[in-house]
């Protein structure tokens, strides 16, 4: 009798959350379209939104806008936490990490790639001309070679110097907020309702020589879903890593969760997780989602995240995201 009692329990649970699953999917169809948008982290996002809304609304493609839209904020060495200019780890080599996604769930990334100045680029060629999903290290370099990228010193006087300033202590905190960001990630949905998505980044200033963080994983610092939304990432990636923290922001919102609710979850998942470890004092991370009807959000565990925002009402809005500290 007892197992049958469990039983109908469990029944009624699962009609209870596939009702509301479909109840969910119905709401969000009903819901005005707010497309095409394109929201991206950090403020170095504004001037890479407006290079992918040029893209967008030449008609070349969600795909090719977001990777040429990241290409102005690694190309800018002002940026210190993407491409050239980005702060070396602490052997004083800069390796760089990148993934892209497209509306079909085709990805293509590197990690720990070398003097080649726009790794997005390369990670879209991972996706779209080799069986893999990612490539590594000299692999990826030499890949990256055969196609035609040139070889450059990336690492600037100014992110040297800095380097050997760091080198006085050698004090490995990886700080990051509005001050001292890393990462730019784009999220982008096109006039059809196709989602794209694209990350790219220098990782975080002095790791070790290897390391990798969440940018360049599939499910970690980018994931899409065309039927749902995307989620990208950006902060202490160890941490993203240990939730699949996109992913697990684009499942919340195939739930029924909005946006901001699916960040806000996820971030307190990752904070109770973190609350008590060694890194509690200098842990930050951020997400910024955008489901297939256009709406977004962006959130973070303390104060000072920010993200940008294009469409066709707003080409240069800087929004501060909500936090979970202040």
């Amino acid at each position: 009798m007892e197992n049958r009692r469990n039983f109908l329990k469990k029944s009624a649970l699962a009609s209870f959350s596939a009702s509301s699953i479909i109840s969910c999917d119905q709401e969000l169809k009903n819901i005005k379209k707010e497309i095409p948008r394109i929201i991206s982290t950090w403020n170095h996002g504004l001037a890479a939104n407006n290079k992918a809304w040029e893209v967008l609304k030449s008609g070349k493609g969600g795909l090719l806008a977001v990777e040429e839209g990241v290409k102005v904020t690694e190309a800018d060495p002002n940026v210190r936490s993407v491409g050239l200019g980005g702060y070396p780890d602490r052997d004083g080599i800069v390796t760089l990490d990148a993934c892209i996604m497209d509306k079909n769930s085709n990805c293509g990334s590197v990690t720990y790639l070398q003097n080649i100045k726009h790794p997005i680029s390369v990670a879209r060629l991972v996706m779209e001309e080799t069986p893999h999903v990612m490539l590594s290290g000299k692999g990826a370099l030499d890949f990256a070679v055969s196609k035609g990228f040139k070889q450059e010193n990336l690492l600037t006087e100014q992110s040297k110097k800095d380097w050997i300033t760091w080198k006085e202590k050698s004090d490995y905190k990886p700080i990051i907020n509005i001050e001292n960001h890393d990462t730019i990630s784009m999220l982008a949905i096109d006039e059809n309702g196709d989602l794209y998505g694209a990350c790219t980044t220098s990782g975080a200033a002095w790791k070790m020589h290897g390391r990798v963080g969440d940018s360049p994983i599939i499910g970690a610092g980018l994931f899409l879903d065309n039927e749902v939304g995307a989620a990208a990432a950006t902060g202490l990636g160890e941490a993203i890593i240990k939730t699949s923290g996109s992913a697990m922001v684009v499942e919340l919102m195939r739930q029924g969760h909005s946006p901001m609710q699916a960040c806000k979850i996820i971030v307190d998942r990752i904070s109770k997780l973190h609350k008590k470890g060694p890194e509690w004092d200098y842990l930050q991370v951020g997400f910024i989602a955008l489901n297939k009807n256009g709406e977004y959000a962006g959130y973070s565990l303390r104060k000072g995240f920010n993200f940008s925002l294009c469409d066709e009402k707003n080409k240069d809005l800087l929004i501060d995201a909500d936090y979970k500290i202040g």
